[in-house]
């Protein structure tokens, strides 16, 4: 219960400070999302959050839109007309490398190397849906291929990763990123979940802007 009430406090207070900080940035990046490729500034994936809860995560859209049916449809529907690439991404973890990733913006790659992109999650944060400090918001599908490919074991790790809310940082987004192996990734959030530790929080958060000056 302690734990529970001074990690959302933190949360609370660390959000609203952000969103004021970001100011700036709230003006600048929708005028250049808006140059750089039509489509919306906010893209709002659907994420699976705290035991097993549904919602809509919040990023500036770093990804082109595609045009399926007449109408303007975000890059998901990319999939559906290049299976191959799709099951590329599958098996690589879920991920592509920036570079070679063709769903992605000139901007979104800079969007992305800087986690610029995932500033408007503070507020799925100040809403509760999200913590500043957490495992990664996982896509249902992502969940499902991972307990055919994993097996087992991987089950119980997810069971224990969506035991807690998940967070704009996290563990191992400052122990190499997209670089450890989607099985590590999940257990290295499972073992954050298991840990419930305030102190670990604030190593993580203090560590998360080395961890991004890293990535330009």
């Amino acid at each position: 219960m302690f734990y529970d009430f001074i990690k959302r406090l933190i949360d609370i207070i660390g959000s609203a400070i952000l969103a004021v900080l970001f100011l700036p940035i709230w003006i600048i990046i929708p005028i250049l999302i808006s140059l750089d490729s039509k489509g919306p500034i906010l893209y709002k994936p659907e994420r699976v959050g705290k035991n097993g809860k549904k919602f809509n995560m919040f990023k500036f859209r770093s990804m082109k839109m595609f045009e399926v049916a007449g109408k303007a449809a975000h890059a998901v529907e990319f999939w559906k007309a290049n299976p191959e690439i799709f099951e590329k991404y599958k098996r690589n973890g879920w991920k592509l490398e920036i570079n070679e990733d063709p769903r992605i913006t000139k901007l979104g790659r800079i969007l992305r190397q800087t986690s610029i992109d995932e500033m408007p999650q503070v507020f799925n944060v100040l809403s509760g849906e999200m913590s500043l400090v957490g495992p990664r918001a996982y896509v249902k599908p992502e969940l499902e291929d991972a307990k055919k490919r994993y097996g087992k074991n991987v089950k119980g790790l997810i069971k224990k990763s969506l035991s807690a809310k998940p967070g704009i940082t996290g563990p191992w987004q400052v122990s190499g990123r997209n670089e450890i192996p989607w099985n590590q990734r999940v257990a290295i959030d499972a073992d954050y979940a298991q840990r419930r530790s305030i102190i670990y929080d604030l190593y993580i958060l203090l560590k998360t802007p080395f961890a991004m000056i890293s990535k330009w």
